[in-house]
């Protein structure tokens, strides 16, 4: 560790990993964020993957990046990075506009070699000065020379050893932060730990990387990041995707009720069925199946047998899953719909973050289909929200549609680990003994939520039948007469309505006296709330609330957006929840930032934006 005289304490910084897909600047980023996030640093992070698969190597388009800001006060990756580590010529070129115009690069410059050089269309052969960049911002590295030094007695053939040259400048990061080694040894100990050669190699490599920055440039700071105070308790770093599959996990035990996943692998959802597919030894049941449509449907099944019921999807299967949407809500039936939504529509930008499925969740079914949508905002809130949108099918006997993104799907956070009191018990709404008694037709309802009784089939006396044809409402048998089946959509529709008597009310944060507020949905919460904090300090008095909860809404919703003068809405798609919340408010003006260039909004444009709309 380096003596204290030339260390410079910061209170967050922004670092972004860019080189080839097979470089593994996403290991080295995830490596980066989770031990920042063990000695209690707030993280945020965002994979930037590209589209294509696998580009060619050393071409612009097949660059990969990983930003994360560490440090205190952090909600976001960073509108633009302090730190670049750039692998080759063409990540150093496709990366340069998110660094700082002060921001230091960490570059390979072995990698810049002619035919890496003409690959990213450079015109000379000095990409540094090509691209106007001062040379004192730049800390060169030798990388495949100084890897081949190190590993030089190794055994490892030079493919091999080229593998662990991520691990190298993730050293030169470890020494530029302060960061201890031995945390990133632990991890790449539990990593390799049934290949010691290539953990020996990694170690080596990591070591060199640090013992490089230390030894050659001892003269530059080395910055330390102050820590944030935070709650006690156990801390890791955890995506989106996974902390979805942990929240399904509690309310499946808080319920009672075993977990079933019925799903088809579709990017940017399919870390879901990974993850849930290793847990056998809590119970789950993970079921890969041959389409989207039969991965709902096997769900649906597997919620009639009294199962914790989960689909997961993105936007273009969402649309395949709609008629089972619908079965699900006619059948009443509770049942989890994950969509991670991507850029659309069709396939798309299946790698690119959007917010295009806010309309389709709430309407993409035909007849009227009412059910619960929810949100998560951030990737440590998908833990949360899926516990949510759980406890809500159940205890009221409906899908849900739960929405993340790819933006916090794939991005992570610190998150505590929560402690089993945390989350309180879930109700799954069965049939009780009494009601059975009494002569129980299958969707005879409870008169406080209007939720039907969960049968599960095998209990006695309670054999039934549910499905896609309409029923009468007192009898439960197939009907088709009109004002029966006026009746029967209304209170599938009052059901859904009554979920907001079991939902929290909507708090606007930040200024109590403002006339504007800012509102979001979903991923975009660091984003807003930065931006919202950032126009405080400014002197702009603006209030902010994100929703999670989408249909239906809180129910203090209208009554506190019409206290406000202006309302804007910030949202990844050209203005969807504007709309829907423009029907709920009809005398008032609902004014819009939008986005659609699959990429999260930065914290400038939101700011630009409510400055424009609050001088208009």
């Amino acid at each position: 560790m380096l003596q204290e005289t030339n260390i410079k304490p910061i209170d967050k910084v922004v670092v972004r990993f860019a080189g080839d897909s097979g470089d593994g600047m996403q290991l080295a980023g995830n490596i980066f964020s989770n031990i920042s996030a063990e000695i209690g640093d707030q993280i945020s992070t965002f994979p930037d993957y590209p589209a294509e698969i696998r580009a060619p190597q050393g071409s612009l388009s097949g660059v990969s990046g990983y930003q994360v800001s560490v440090g205190r006060g952090v909600h976001t990756p960073g509108d633009e990075a302090d730190v670049l580590v750039a692998m080759n010529p063409a990540a150093l070129k496709t990366n340069l506009r998110y660094l700082k115009r002060d921001g230091v690069i960490v570059v390979d410059t072995d990698s810049f070699t002619p035919a890496n050089l003409r690959k990213a269309e450079y015109t000379t052969d000095d990409p540094i000065a090509e691209l106007g960049i001062a040379p004192g911002r730049v800390l060169a590295v030798p990388m495949t020379t100084l890897l081949k030094s190190t590993l030089a007695d190794s055994g490892l053939d030079q493919k091999a050893m080229m593998k662990s040259k991520n691990m190298l400048a993730l050293g030169v990061i470890c020494w530029l932060f302060d960061r201890p080694v031995e945390s990133v040894l632990r991890k790449l100990h539990n990593k390799f730990a049934k290949k010691p050669a290539v953990y020996e190699a990694n170690a080596k490599v990591l070591q060199a990387g640090w013992d490089y920055g230390h030894n050659t440039h001892s003269s530059l700071p080395v910055y330390r990041i102050d820590t944030a105070e935070s709650q006690a308790g156990t801390y890791t770093d955890v995506t989106g995707n996974t902390a979805t599959a942990w929240g399904l996990i509690m309310a499946s035990e808080k319920s009672g009720r075993p977990l079933f996943l019925g799903s088809y692998p579709i990017t940017p959802a399919t870390d879901i069925l990974h993850e849930l597919a290793k847990r056998k030894d809590l119970g789950v049941k993970a079921v890969q199946m041959e389409d989207e449509i039969a991965g709902i449907c096997s769900a649906i099944g597997a919620s009639y047998a009294g199962h914790l019921a989960v689909t997961t999807t993105s936007g273009p299967g969402l649309a395949l899953k709609s008629e089972a949407l619908g079965l699900a809500v006619m059948a009443e039936l509770p049942l989890v719909a994950i969509d991670v939504q991507r850029g659309g529509p069709s396939t798309g930008l299946p790698t690119k973050t959007e917010q295009t499925d806010l309309m389709q969740a709430l309407y993409g079914r035909n007849g009227e289909s009412p059910l619960c949508v929810l949100s998560a905002v951030s990737p440590t809130d998908c833990f949360h929200m899926a516990f949510e949108a759980a406890r809500i099918a159940m205890e009221h006997m409906t899908p849900v549609i739960l929405l993340t993104d790819a933006y916090i799907a794939n991005g992570s956070s610190a998150w505590r680990i929560p402690e089993p009191d945390d989350y309180p018990e879930i109700h799954p709404h069965m049939l009780p003994g009494d009601v059975l008694e009494q002569g129980w037709r299958p969707f005879d309802r409870d008169e406080k939520n209007m939720a039907r009784y969960w049968a599960i089939p095998g209990t006695p006396g309670a054999a039934h039948r549910v499905g896609g044809l309409e029923k009468d409402y007192s009898t439960s048998v197939i009907s088709t007469d009109g004002a029966n089946h006026e009746r029967m959509v209304m209170a599938r529709r009052e059901k859904v309505a009554r979920i907001a008597d079991n939902i929290p009310l909507i708090q606007p944060m930040l200024s109590a006296d403002a006339d504007t507020i800012l509102l979001g949905w979903g991923g975009t919460y660091g984003h807003l709330l930065t931006a919202a904090t950032e126009l405080n300090a400014q002197g702009h008095k603006v209030a902010f609330w994100q929703f999670r909860y989408i249909n239906p809404l809180p129910r203090n919703t209208v009554e506190v957006l019409s206290k406000y003068k202006r309302i804007i809405v910030a949202e990844l798609n050209t203005g969807m929840f504007a709309d829907y919340l423009q029907m709920h408010l009809p005398g008032k003006e609902i004014l819009r930032i939008n986005k659609i260039e699959g990429q999260p909004f930065l914290v400038r444009e939101v700011v630009e934006g409510v400055i424009r709309h609050m001088e208009s």
